[in-house]
C-alpha cells in the first residue's frame, strides 16, 4: 500500500515547458508517473511532451480530473502556483522550487488552512511511490517497493535510507521529501501520521537535521499516542555550529533544544530507535523488524 500518491493519482506539471519543469517531465513519465496534463500561462491550446498545456490550473483539472500537481517555477512565481493549485481543489501539492521568500510562504500557509489541499514541501525532492508514481526529482531506481515509509528533511539523505533499506532486503511504501525551508507545507509529525495509519507500512524511517522541533514534535506525539510501529531516527548536523545555516535555510541551531544531540535524546526517550550514522539504518531496521 502507500499514501498519498500511487499509480491511480494524476498528475500535473505547474512550469512544464521550462527548463526544470521539461527535465524532470521526462524523467516521471519515464518512471511511468501518471503525469496527464501541463500548465504554463499563455501556453495553453498545445500539447507538450505528448501531454496537453494549459493556461490555468482550473482549465487543467476540468479537462483532465487531476488531482496532484508539481511545481516547477521560479521563487518569485512560487506562492501564486501553489496557490492557484489550491484554488482549483488539487488535492495535492509538491512545490519543488528553492528560495521561495519567508514571507510567501507564512502568506501560503495561512491561506491553505481553510482549503483541502495538502502541500509537500517547498524546497523538497517531492515524494515517491515506488513502482507507481514519482512525483518530483529522485532518482527512481533506488526504490523499490515495499512496506518501509520514509520521511525526510534531506533530498540526499532520503536516496541514502532508500538505499539502506533496499540493501537491507526491504522495500519502501512511500518516500517523502517534507523540505527543509522554515515554513513547509507538511511537518514530520504529520507525514509519520499517515503512515501510522497505513496499514501496509511495517516501519518508518525519521530523518531530521539540526534547526526547529519538527522532529522533536513527531516524537512526542508518537510517545504520547502510543503507536506501535518502530520508528528509526536520525539528525543530521551534529557538528554544525551555532547560528549558522547548514545546508538548508531551516538548518540553524536557535538553542540548546535544536541541536543534534538534544533532538536525539528526546527521540531516544520517545521511543525511537535512533542511529549515530545514516550508515546504519539498514542493520538497525533489520533487528527492530521480524
Amino acid at each position: 500500500m502507500s499514501i498519498l500518491v500511487d499509480k491511480n493519482s494524476r498528475v500535473l506539471i505547474q512550469g512544464i515547458t521550462g527548463k526544470e519543469g521539461t527535465f524532470h517531465a521526462r524523467q516521471m513519465i519515464e518512471y511511468g508517473t501518471p503525469i496527464v496534463g501541463g500548465v504554463t500561462p499563455a501556453k495553453g491550446g498545445q500539447d507538450y511532451l505528448e501531454r496537453p498545456v494549459f493556461d490555468t490550473v482550473v482549465q487543467a483539472v476540468e479537462a483532465t480530473d487531476a488531482n496532484v500537481s508539481i511545481i516547477f517555477v521560479p521563487p518569485a512565481f512560487a506562492a501564486d502556483a501553489i496557490m492557484e493549485a489550491a484554488d482549483a481543489q488539487i488535492a495535492l501539492i509538491v512545490c519543488i522550487t528553492e528560495g521561495i521568500p519567508l514571507a510567501d510562504m507564512i502568506r501560503v500557509k495561512q491561506y491553505l488552512k481553510n482549503r483541502n489541499s495538502r502541500l509537500i514541501g517547498p524546497n523538497c525532492p517531492g515524494i515517491i511511490t515506488p513502482e507507481e508514481a514519482k512525483i518530483g526529482i529522485m532518482p527512481g531506481f533506488i526504490f523499490k517497493k515495499g512496506r518501509i515509509g520514509i520521511v525526510s528533511k534531506s533530498g540526499t539523505l532520503t536516496y541514502e535510507a532508500a538505499d539502506q533499506v533496499v540493501k537491507a532486503g526491504y522495500g519502501i511504501s512511500t518516500a517523502i521529501g517534507i523540505g527543509g525551508d522554515p515554513v513547509i507545507g507538511t511537518s514530520t509529525q504529520k507525514a509519520v501520521a499517515l503512515f501510522m495509519k497505513d496499514p501496509e507500512t511495517e516501519a518508518i524511517i525519521m530523518i531530521g537535521e539540526i534547526g526547529g522541533m519538527l522532529e522533536t514534535q513527531a516524537a512526542r506525539w508518537i510517545y504520547e499516542t502510543g503507536n506501535k510501529k518502530p520508528v528509526i531516527g536520525f539528525i543530521a548536523g551534529k557538528t554544525a555550529p551555532k547560528g549558522r545555516t547548514m545546508g538548508h535555510a531551516g538548518a540553524i541551531v536557535g538553542g540548546k533544544d535544536d541541536t543534534a544531540e538534544a533532538k536525539m535524546k528526546i527521540m531516544q526517550d520517545c521511543g525511537l530507535y535512533v542511529v549515530a550514522s545514516p550508515a546504519e539504518i539498514g542493520m538497525t531496521l533489520a533487528k527492530v523488524l521480524p
